[in-house]
């Protein structure tokens, strides 16, 4: 009986390294001022229902912020690990191309590399594969149709 090695699918694979770059750009953005405390005080004359506790806006709004900067640290430091398991080449391609502040269009980053497209593309696939790997984010044919290599 031969066994069948998953192949990787290219565009899910591909997908869900943008998903995760994309979330990194946000990453990098400042939260939104609907989740900054107000300085205004609210009055209410229903009273808590649970007087043990101490619910204030600020506070719950400090806790998420920590929370989400926690997450944001963690998270960031994961893609620069993953981006550390890269060549010079496949790092450059993906700061600029997912990374950086003002992306790079595809062309201005093989003009850059001195490379031409073919070998350019060649490159990207190579780093967003190596990328997906060390994220643990490839996705491989779950469907038992033969598309595996045979061993």
């Amino acid at each position: 009986m031969k066994k069948h090695i998953p192949r990787i699918d290219e565009k899910k694979t591909k997908l869900a390294l943008e998903k995760v770059l994309d979330k990194y750009r946000e990453y990098l953005m400042t939260l939104p001022s609907s989740e900054m405390p107000t300085i205004t005080p609210s009055y209410s004359i229903i009273p808590p229902s649970n007087t043990n506790t101490f619910n204030s806006k600020t506070e719950n709004v400090a806790i998420e912020r920590a929370e989400y900067e926690l997450a944001r640290t963690k998270f960031m430091n994961k893609i620069i690990d993953a981006l550390q398991t890269l060549k010079e080449e496949e790092r450059l391609i993906i700061v600029d191309r997912f990374l950086a502040e003002d992306i790079k269009f595809d062309i201005d980053i093989w003009t850059d590399l001195a490379v031409g497209k073919n070998k350019y593309y060649k490159l990207k696939w190579q780093a967003m594969l190596r990328m997906a790997f060390a994220l643990k984010i490839e996705v491989y044919f779950q469907d038992k149709d033969n598309r595996g290599v045979a061993v």
